[in-house]
């Protein structure tokens, strides 16, 4: 995606938040001795700290501009210090301190990413710390509270947190990460804001030993208390659909990325090092790290289009404190905030299937088998119960053709359809505009499992045609096994049965996708049943491409399988109970 402008920004944070962050913090000069602000075993002293933190007058608030100005030097001292320490001195004297944040693992690369000099790291640690604060505060709060704030303001200014630490060292917090009228680096950083060289590395510094300082002080608390503090568990992937985030991504495609990233307009000039880090990151297996930059990234650029076609430049910008940040939310929402239509929804478009899986199910009949073998498969296997099949599927797709939107039939649409016409009338439905932003729940529902759906079909093609080639020389090599001979026999033969089934699936998917609105016509109790056939089919695909992995080959077992889901689909068809029909009725009341 190009957007055809000139790139002449130099900085996305405004005139005041970028004298917050870059300047304000290095106007006083005076040297602070480090010994004033922690022992020689690490012990914070926090008075030296919160005495930098100045009120209003009316005492009812932060006053944060001098705040931050005196809150500078301390932070310089800070930062030397931590700078003369080895490795070893520093988790000798601060490693107890992380504890209490459940990743301790992760402040020593910190300090090393301090050591290196470089302002990426610097940045992406300062993610990272304030991402695992958030989350070990939230913590801190569950033991007062059973419910935590969502923001991290709020968590912040909380009173609960307040008894644990104290009123003055959470009001240090506001300054750095806690008030947009603060450094607020926490969401400069995560949303895209902040260039790498524009995050001063004594502020990283200060938060490495204002997170340590915490954890003393919630150890003074859980002794005089008796709480145990309880880590929420981290959410685990289980599925090998969500573990597989990432493409095979080739060293060939890679360095296309590469060129691609200096010349496109989506990309800011001044975030260009997040993404040549990323894609080193990425190289690296260094996954979580690539996932940050780019999900950050993508907030940015996706702001730059947003700014761009709704004719609204200064949304580019960190917002004063009296406005709110252009983040994900407005930049995906339907409307801005004048009332007015958001355009970036219209200009991204907002396809909900992409055809690869029909094009990798019309490669199977162009696989060329070995000599003999589909002779010996059909010897070998019996093919009434796959006749019978083939039969039952004819009868669903020339049901299903009926269908199909008049604009968008293909010739004899209506009545038995040959096979070799299916791939026209998959993409003619597949071509079919669907809205499906900002939708009603029973609607997104739906989507998600018809998407699901296409996934796993998609995976499934690709298997079958990976383990038929590599069988098909194996074969032609002499290299097979009797029973490995068997088993690809076996292939062949229900490759007969699965190109159809899935076209079928790919067929019904697409036509409940482009009538997908008048799910909202169905009661709840018609409802849960649509969505238990649904699923049915979505459990079909996930058994069907764990049946064709590679590590498994049970040909038979996908044919029992298919047989099954085949039965199922034709009995709710029967029952009149799908999408297109009901959107069938539908039209006939109109009429």
């Amino acid at each position: 995606m190009e957007i055809l402008i000139e790139d002449p920004i130099t900085t996305c944070l405004s005139p005041s938040v970028y004298d917050m962050i870059c300047k304000l913090g290095f106007e006083a000069r005076e040297n602070c001795d480090i010994s004033s602000i922690v022992t020689q075993n690490g012990e914070v002293c926090w008075t030296t700290i919160t005495d930098c933190v100045v009120y209003t007058e009316s005492a009812q608030g932060l006053d944060y501009g001098e705040s931050v100005r005196l809150l500078g030097p301390v932070c310089q001292a800070v930062h030397l210090h931590l700078s003369s320490l080895t490795k070893g001195q520093f988790e000798t004297r601060y490693s107890s301190g992380f504890q209490w944040t459940g990743v301790p693992e992760l402040f020593p690369e910190m300090f090393d990413a301090l050591g290196s000099l470089q302002s990426l790291a610097i940045s992406l640690s300062l993610m990272k710390l304030t991402s695992c604060l958030e989350r070990a505060l939230a913590d801190v709060y569950l033991l007062i509270r059973k419910e935590c704030p969502f923001l991290l303001r709020d968590l912040i200014a909380s009173e609960e947190l307040s008894q644990v630490f104290g009123q003055s060292v959470m009001d240090v917090l506001k300054v750095f990460v806690g008030s947009p009228r603060g450094l607020n680096l926490r969401n400069v950083l995560w949303h895209g804001f902040a260039a790498p060289q524009e995050i001063p590395p004594k502020y990283c510094s200060m938060m490495i030993l204002l997170t340590a300082g915490l954890g003393q002080l919630l150890k003074g608390y859980l002794q005089q208390t008796k709480f145990t503090l309880a880590h929420r568990p981290f959410i685990t992937l289980t599925s090998l659909e969500d573990l597989i985030v990432f493409p095979d991504v080739t060293y060939e495609v890679l360095s296309v990325l590469e060129e691609v990233m200096k010349k496109s307009t989506f990309i800011l000039k001044i975030m260009l090092p997040y993404w040549e880090v990323a894609l080193l990151n990425f190289k690296s297996h260094r996954f979580a790290d690539c996932a940050i930059l780019l999900l950050v990234q993508l907030e940015t650029g996706l702001r730059k289009v947003f700014a761009t076609v709704n004719k609204c430049p200064k949304r580019l910008l960190t917002a004063e404190s009296t406005a709110l940040y252009t983040t994900f939310d407005e930049i995906l929402a339907k409307h801005l905030n004048d009332g007015k239509i958001n355009q970036l929804p219209l200009f991204l478009g907002e396809p909900a299937m992409v055809l690869s899986c029909e094009r990798s199910i019309g490669v199977w009949p162009l696989l060329p088998l070995p000599e003999g073998s589909e002779r010996e498969a059909q010897r070998s296997e019996g093919n009434s119960e796959i006749n019978a099949c083939h039969s039952l599927i004819t009868e669903i797709v020339a049901e299903l053709c009926h269908h199909v939107p008049e604009a968008h039939r293909v010739p004899h649409a209506s009545e038995h359809l040959p096979p070799e016409e299916w791939p026209q009338l998959l993409r003619e439905l597949c071509s079919i505009p669907v809205r499906t932003l900002f939708c009603p729940r029973a609607v997104l529902e739906v989507l998600a499992v018809l998407r699901k759906i296409g996934a796993h079909c998609r995976r499934v093609c690709g298997q079958v045609a990976a383990c038929a080639e590599l069988r098909r020389r194996q074969w032609e090599d002499r290299s097979l096994r009797s029973r490995q001979r068997r088993n690809y026999l076996r292939l062949v033969h229900s490759i007969k049965l699965l190109s159809p089934m899935l076209y079928l699936i790919l067929l019904l998917i697409a036509l409940e996708l482009v009538n997908i609105h008048v799910v909202l016509g169905k009661n709840t109790s018609e409802y849960q049943q649509y969505l238990r056939f649904l699923k049915s089919i979505l459990q079909y695909t996930e058994n069907l491409a764990a049946y064709t992995s590679q590590d498994k080959n049970k040909w038979d077992e996908a044919v029992n399988l298919t047989q099954v889901a085949l039965l199922k689909i034709w009995t709710f068809s029967e029952k009149k109970q799908m999408l297109i029909h009901l959107a069938k009725k539908s039209t006939s009341k109109v009429v």
